[in-house]
């Protein structure tokens, strides 16, 4: 009742200034004003929903005039029925539906203070249809929220610090517990989801890389290159394959619903999606969305600034285009991820998998424990409080997990520590053509938000710098680089290299910003290069100082795997890390960053409830991917293996 008696009053108070700010409507008192509030929300909940499924069908005109105009026709309706409110046409009250929706999203915000309550509430409500029409089950589903870029040790510490309360809650009673998990090389959104979602982590050696054999290059945050990966990833069994639903990922673990969905973006259609038709036309949805983008950009102009004038070392330039971006996920997308859950969890989808990509933008380009990627994983945190309350009103009792797909680790470019880029020091060292294709991670997440919202597929694009004849491909990941011949077909060994190019190999380990460079001999198999040693894989003989000495226990044989990877590069070379500041030197112009070795950047979480137990050590998405699917066969949302078989 108080939450009634508050959001009338907000709605009287929202009204009465536009009435007073607003040419054209005007009220005799307030209890007119009070009247016109309780009819425009009495009036926008009986006959938005049929309007919305008008509208939808009507295609993307019918959604685009119903965004414009739909409130605005149910505020003119609404002033133009209240005794003493008078309106001088429709315009008036055009303005006045827009006006009004933004004084009440900002007061709605203010009021709250943030609290999911008021988005529970709401989603409750335009779900409840759905929520009826399924039958309830005492079959658990799991629920997996994916918050990409956190690392295990900052998961730790911003628990204890209360950034991050809802965790904190659960695994204060014993609900949940935390687990770290080893991300092997590399580590990465797609190598690690193929393996989460897929079980075939093998088929991704990087973000970006090479095919000798067909001249392509792959780029994994193209919708295009994702499918073809999925293509060699899928054995139609993946962790969502049996009813599940795939939210915002970059594969879609043979969900048969999947949405937003890197590889899996529609073809092209003539309307849009019925869920973003309902989100589009909600003005709690896509207009509330659209003012707190708004703020978000401005938040984002204050913190930049902030750094600069206190001069935070180390810093990175943040473009308009990365402040627009960080509108568009932080706000628009995390809204809509939620609004998607909020009804895939009333429909009693058994398994759903998000990926939040809040957190790992703004880390990227502020670094990943600084006060504004802190204050994303806060809002990721109020995500899991109202995901958490809709979960208690779905049709089934949901499990929720909480994982991330591997950490980011910090540090000063490698340009901006010594004033040239990788590629061209390779260039130098060669005296060769060099190709450097550049496709940052967060203009891929821009194509596939803006493709379902169209519903038109983003076509392969050509990436600059695609090799086109040259010599020699440096495809960079984070403080990951391999570098491939690429005239020279199959694996290019030690030994050719160092005939070809005589002052590569020692250029390359003499560098300080280089902390080892992998190749592969003729005569001993892989070798790790460094500044003053080599480390033989094949039986870890050390001559001189050890390579690999800091970068972890794991490191070894995380490159003896990469080794046997198809696609390698002919050079794997990892920058630096210091292991007093734990810093690493991106070869992309990125603060925070992950692909390669050294610091957090390879020490994901897992958080999940008691009930569902871990092995003692989980080395590898594959390794979490099989501990996934036993959790979903124990709960009982997924056949075994062995009853398929069976059957």
């Amino acid at each position: 009742m108080v939450r009634v008696l508050v959001t009338i009053l907000l709605g009287t108070a929202v009204v009465g200034v536009v009435i007073g700010v607003l040419p054209g409507i005007s009220a005799d008192n307030g209890w007119s004003v009070l009247a016109a509030a309780i009819l425009v929300g009495l009036l926008g909940a009986a006959l938005r929903p049929a309007l919305v499924r008008v509208l939808s069908a009507a295609g993307w005109p019918g959604v685009v005039l119903g965004w414009l105009v739909a409130q605005s026709l149910l505020v003119y309706l609404a002033l133009w029925l209240t005794p003493g409110v008078h309106v001088d046409g429709f315009w008036p009250a055009f303005w006045a539906s827009w006006l009004g929706a933004v004084l009440m999203s900002i007061g709605l915000w203010v009021v709250t203070a943030g609290q999911p309550g008021v988005a529970t509430r709401h989603l409750l409500r335009v779900n409840r249809h759905f929520r009826r029409s399924v039958p309830p089950t005492d079959i658990p589903g799991v629920l997996f929220i994916q918050i990409d870029g956190l690392s295990a040790p900052l998961a730790r510490w911003a628990i204890h610090a209360g950034n991050l309360p809802t965790l904190g809650r659960w695994l204060s009673t014993g609900s949940h517990t935390l687990t770290e998990w080893h991300a092997q090389l590399p580590a990465t959104t797609p190598a690690s989801q193929a393996g989460l979602l897929h079980g075939a982590s093998d088929q991704v050696p990087a973000f970006r890389w090479y095919e000798k054999t067909t001249g392509r290059l792959v780029v994994t945050n193209q919708p295009a290159d994702s499918a073809l990966v999925e293509s060699r990833c899928s054995d139609g069994r993946g962790l969502l394959a049996e009813g599940g639903v795939s939210v915002s990922n970059v594969f879609s673990g043979d969900a048969p619903t999947s949405l937003l969905t890197m590889s899996t973006v529609p073809a092209k259609q003539n309307g849009p999606a019925r869920y973003l038709s309902a989100y589009l036309l909600d003005p709690f949805g896509l207009t509330r969305s659209l003012v707190l983008t708004v703020g978000e950009i401005v938040k984002e102009l204050h913190q930049a600034r902030r750094q600069r004038v206190r001069q935070v070392i180390p810093r990175m330039h943040r473009d308009w285009r990365y402040v627009l971006l960080r509108g568009a996920t932080n706000v628009l997308l995390r809204h809509l991820n939620l609004a998607v859950l909020a009804e895939q969890m009333m429909r009693g989808a058994p398994v759903v998998f998000c990926d939040f990509v809040d957190y790992d933008e703004i880390a990227h380009h502020a670094g990943p424990a600084r006060p504004e990627a802190l204050a994303a994983l806060e809002g990721i945190d109020g995500v899991l409080a109202t995901l958490e309350e809709v979960a208690a009103a779905a049709p089934r009792p949901y499990h929720l997990v909480v994982l991330s797909d591997h950490g980011q680790s910090q540090g000063a470019t490698f340009q901006q520590r010594y004033g040239i880029r990788l590629d061209e020091l390779i260039r130098r060292l060669t005296a060769g053509g060099v190709a450097a294709p550049e496709e940052n991670e967060q203009k891929g997440r821009a194509k596939v938000l803006r493709a379902g919202l169209t519903r038109d597929t983003p076509q392969h694009d050509e990436v600059p710098g695609r090799p086109a004849g040259e010599e020699i491909v440096v495809a960079a990941g984070g403080n990951l680089a391999l570098v491939y011949f690429a005239r020279v077909p199959g694996r290019v060994p030690l030994e050719e290299i160092e005939e070809r190019y005589p002052a590569l190999l020692a250029g390359l380990t003499g560098h300080p910003g280089i902390g080892w460079v992998m190749v592969r001999s003729r005569a001993d198999g892989p070798i790790v290069l460094g500044r003053a040693g080599r480390r033989r894989l094949a039986d870890d003989h050390v001559e001189g100082l050890d390579p690999l000495l800091g970068f972890g226990p794991r490191a070894a044989d995380d490159l003896r795997r990469h080794d046997g990877l198809a696609n390698t590069g002919d050079l794997l070379i990892n920058s630096l890390f210091d292991p007093v500041t734990q810093e690493v030197a991106a070869f992309e112009e990125l603060i925070g960053c992950h692909g390669g070795m050294g610091g957090a950047q390879s020490r994901p979480t897992l958080i999940h409830p008691r009930t569902l137990t871990v092995p003692a050590e989980l080395a590898g998405a594959d390794a979490v991917h099989r501990v996934l699917v036993g959790w979903l066969e124990q709960v009982g949302c997924r056949k075994s293996a062995d009853l398929i078989r069976e059957g």
